[in-house]
This record gives C-alpha cells, sequence and structure tokens, in this order.
C-alpha cells in the first residue's frame, strides 16, 4: 500500500473513533437525565407519606375520635319500661337500701305492687337465660342483655307466660310471667321483685354481680314520667 493510502486509511479510522466517543457521551449524559427524572417522584413520595393524615389513618385504624364515639354508643344503656302493666313512674318506691332478712342483706331491686295475676313485661329485650324455683325469690325470670353485659330479675312471679322457655328471645314490652307472691313474698302483698345486675359476658346466670337501683333508671326512662 502507498503511502498515500495509508495516510486516507488513518485518517478514516479516526474519523470513526471520535464519532464513536462522541455518540457514547451523548447516549450516557441523556441516560443520567432519564434516570434523575425516574428516581425523583420515588423521592418525593417517600417524604410525603409521614405528614399525610389520610394514609396515617388508613394504616393506623380509626382516628381516638371515633374510637371514642364508638366506645360511647356502645355503652349507651338501653331505655327501659315499668316491667309491670298499668303502673306509673309516680307510684315506684325506691327501696333498693332497704334491709332484707332482719337486716343481714339489702334488698337491692325494688318491689313493684299490683294485683296478683297483673301481666309482667319484659322491660327490654333480651335472651331468657334461666327460669328458676328458688326459695327466696319463688318462680324467678332471668333475662340477659343482647351485649351479655346486664340481667334483669323478675321474682315472686304467680306464673310464667305460656310457652316461655329458656333461650327465647324476648321483645321489649312482651309478657313474661304475672305478678304474684311466691318464694318469701307476703301472701297478702303481691308484687314483682325487679332487680338490675350487671356482669361480665363470659359468666353465669348464678355467678356474682353488680347490683343496679332500677329506680332511677326507669323513672329517666318511663314514658310517663311527670317531670
Amino acid at each position: 500500500m502507498s503511502d498515500r493510502g495509508a495516510l486516507r486509511m488513518a485518517d478514516r479510522m479516526l474519523t470513526i473513533v471520535i464519532t464513536a466517543t462522541l455518540t457514547s457521551a451523548i447516549w450516557i449524559v441523556a441516560g443520567s437525565g432519564l434516570i434523575s427524572k425516574v428516581e425523583e417522584p420515588q423521592i418525593s413520595q417517600t417524604e410525603e407519606i409521614p405528614t399525610g393524615t389520610a394514609e396515617l389513618t388508613s394504616v393506623n385504624g380509626p382516628t381516638a375520635d371515633q374510637g371514642a364515639n364508638r366506645s360511647a354508643g356502645a355503652n349507651t344503656a338501653a331505655k327501659l319500661i315499668i316491667p309491670v302493666s298499668g303502673v306509673r313512674a309516680d307510684q315506684l318506691v325506691d327501696s333498693f337500701s332497704d334491709g332484707r332478712g332482719d337486716g343481714s342483706r339489702k334488698h337491692e331491686a325494688i318491689d313493684i305492687m299490683a294485683a296478683r295475676g297483673t301481666p309482667v313485661f319484659a322491660a327490654t329485650s333480651g335472651t331468657v337465660e334461666k327460669l328458676f324455683l328458688s326459695d327466696l325469690g319463688g318462680k324467678t325470670v332471668y333475662v340477659r342483655s343482647p351485649d351479655r353485659r346486664t340481667i334483669y330479675y323478675y321474682a315472686h312471679l304467680n306464673q310464667y307466660a305460656s310457652g316461655l322457655k329458656e333461650n327465647q328471645q324476648v321483645r321489649q314490652g312482651q309478657t313474661i310471667g304475672y305478678v304474684g307472691s311466691t318464694g318469701d313474698a307476703s301472701a297478702n302483698a303481691p308484687h314483682l321483685h325487679f332487680a338490675i345486675m350487671k356482669t361480665s359476658p363470659g359468666s353465669n346466670w348464678w355467678d356474682p354481680k353488680q347490683a343496679v337501683d332500677p329506680y332511677p333508671i326507669l323513672m329517666a326512662d318511663s314514658p310517663d314520667n311527670s317531670r
């Protein structure tokens, strides 16, 4: 090959090398810009998530205010009706703290006086947990609230309502029995012994319970209260 041909070949190879180098440099710069654009939104999103209320609520559950409202709603006591037919609120007498058994125990209930055979209603809806014949209470009914935290106790019944049975669902105002004087009640003073007892969902009907005075509850809830 002549010297002139060799020079031409060298010039051509140099041109190829320079072109390839420039092309590579351009692609490197363009690629860096593309990578930067892709990563920027991810960095921005990561920084914003901890300060977003909606995102934190969805992960951590309801806010404190929402939880308090739900708890308050769950603890609202059921409205009660006077459980003896024809008895008005102004006829009730608070005997909750009165002594019984020659002072050996407290009454922890109220006695609602009425003629023998007067219908006894469920003061609120629930489930008949137990029908029990007691020495003191005579014919009794234990009705547990739907949340199982309250038991309503009806005692001294003359008889049960026809067909009443354990585990039966009863609605508020449904007749569950009739006023009497069974147990240790005086035959000359038939009445309903009505008690409210707070308990725990897993307790049995005979387990110890916390007595609650029915009188102020019935006075506040009764629609015929003259206050």
